[in-house]
């Protein structure tokens, strides 16, 4: 990936953990780096296909600016969303100096460097209550409103036999392929949101539901805690996963059994047949 560099930006602002600080200001310098493909820009020459590093510099500034934070921990989280949502980049790094912090010391500066970047994540959503159709559409619409996330394909919806032996009514499934800046963590927490604003009640495992959002697979990683496994532990043994998901993302790789999402689909159409 190919970086644009704002190096060094002097700002004066008012963000501190002691009073002063607060009051008085002091100097802080900012660096930043947008990671972005500038291969068509070198190629055509063309200012839409880059970024404007002057808007760039001046988000910056008026972020720094504009607001009062306690630690720069806070400053570089704003900057970096800020700098993400408004320009077409996969990856930021920000770096906030402050060479004058008052800790009495002979020192250069103090820093603090994070580095923040869009995921993309796939999602499987199925109801087998009430209007099915409207509670995966209220599910789409939920995401896709959500401050840090971005729907970015939508599967058609199937109907399904019900999984895992409970008596029920058929399913109606689909996948999703979403952009977001949450971690996979805060994304559990968000589709658990959504998931009990549209009246999911967990009592009968693999029981009816209203609404159920299972995270299939987040960039290429794996987690295994009590709370969240990604991938999905039994996605691929799940037909009515795989089809919808094999529609939006087939060449996505399994991180675990490295295979794609198509040939996930071909061995267990064989296992089945």
């Amino acid at each position: 990936m190919d970086i644009i560099h704002i190096r060094r930006l002097e700002i004066f602002a008012n963000h501190g953990v002691i009073p002063e600080e607060n009051t008085l200001g002091q100097k802080f310098i900012i660096s930043a780096d947008l990671y972005k493909d500038l291969r068509r820009a070198g190629k055509t020459d063309d200012v839409n296909e880059t970024v404007h590093y002057g808007q760039a510099a001046v988000l910056i500034k008026q972020i720094s600016e504009k607001s009062v934070f306690k630690l720069i921990e806070k400053l570089a989280e704003e900057i970096a969303d800020a700098l993400l949502k408004k320009f077409p980049v996969e990856k930021v790094k920000v770096t906030i100096e402050k060479p004058w912090a008052p800790v009495r010391l002979p020192l250069e500066t103090v820093a603090v460097e994070i580095e923040r970047q869009w995921h993309t994540a796939y999602l499987s959503i199925g109801s087998n209550m009430g209007d099915k159709e409207q509670y995966l559409k209220n599910a789409i619409e939920k995401l896709g409103s959500t401050d840090d996330c971005k729907v970015t394909a939508i599967s058609k919806f199937i109907e399904t036999e019900p999984y895992g032996g409970v008596e029920q009514d058929t399913f109606l499934n689909g996948c999703l392929e979403i952009r977001t800046l949450m971690t996979p963590e805060e994304l559990l927490k968000r589709v658990n949101t959504i998931e009990a604003e549209e009246g999911r009640v967990r009592t009968i495992h693999w029981g009816p539901r209203t609404l159920d959002i299972d995270i299939l697979m987040y960039d290429n990683e794996t987690i295994y805690t009590d709370d969240l496994k990604i991938p999905h532990i039994d996605m691929h043994n799940r037909m009515f996963v795989l089809e919808p998901l094999c529609e939006i993302a087939p060449y996505a790789i399994h991180p675990v059994l490295g295979k794609s999402v198509m040939r996930l689909k071909e061995k267990l159409g064989e296992k089945e047949s």
